[in-house]
């Protein structure tokens, strides 16, 4: 195998969308775990803390304590948020541009096409019609 072999076989295997959504899913994600933490308690839990009067929301029904849920909630929306625009978007475009590209090639060659329906004829176990039955192609049968 050549090096072209292998790159393009890599391509197909890395646009595949299972693969850029595992990528993301997991080691983007985490990567990005401790900035949207960061981000979570130096912002949003500040701002919600000055409206609200505390650091952090803090919601008691009872015996349960809503607030955690609604923390929970504001860092996943915003690691989602984070995720999607600065990853998941720009993949998309990329693999959309990919694909244009490859609906936008210019057929084959008439060649190259008929060599390829002889093949495929061969392969399925047919025989081509046009062929002369057998000998060369002025002789007498």
């Amino acid at each position: 195998m050549n090096f072209k072999e292998i790159a393009g076989e890599f391509k197909t295997f890395i646009m595949k969308g299972n693969v850029i959504d595992l990528a993301v899913g997991l080691l983007i994600g985490a990567a990005f775990g401790a900035v949207v933490k960061d981000f979570t308690d130096g912002i949003i839990n500040p701002l919600i803390g000055y409206f609200g009067g505390g650091k952090d929301v803090s919601l008691h029904l009872w015996i349960f304590d809503v607030g955690l849920v609604i923390n929970a909630i504001i860092k996943f929306l915003i690691t989602a948020v984070v995720l999607f625009f600065i990853f998941v978007k720009p993949m998309n475009k990329l693999k959309a541009m990919s694909e244009k590209k490859e609906a936008g090639a210019p057929p084959p060659p008439e060649d190259i096409q008929l060599l390829r329906e002889i093949r495929d004829l061969l392969k399925a176990g047919a025989k081509p019609s046009s062929l002369p039955p057998s000998g060369s192609p002025g002789e007498a049968v």
